[in-house]
């Protein structure tokens, strides 16, 4: 985690990794910082991901991909549910 995390993991990103295995260990952290059962607009995630990485719509996307992050068909709507990636 160091070595993407270089100022701790409450800092941002330096690099979002390019192999999958290490994506997902970094969406494990990065998802850490949302509430299981709170319900985000768009803005919202985007603000507290664009804290953490600039191409925060990367991170996003990777989010809903593998369903650490839930959203609705509309896309207005994303949450976290319990039992997710997000308690594991």
């Amino acid at each position: 985690m160091k070595n993407y995390f270089k100022h701790g993991l409450h800092g941002p990103l330096d690099v979002f990794p390019s192999k999958e295995k290490r994506k997902y260990i970094i969406a494990s952290e990065i998802i850490k910082q949302f509430e299981v059962g709170k319900v985000y607009v768009e803005k919202e995630v985007n603000d507290l991901l664009a804290t953490i990485y600039p191409d925060f719509a990367t991170v996003r996307r990777f989010l809903i991909d593998y369903r650490f992050m839930i959203r609705s068909d509309d896309g207005t709507q994303y949450w976290i549910e319990s039992g997710t990636h997000a308690t594991t």
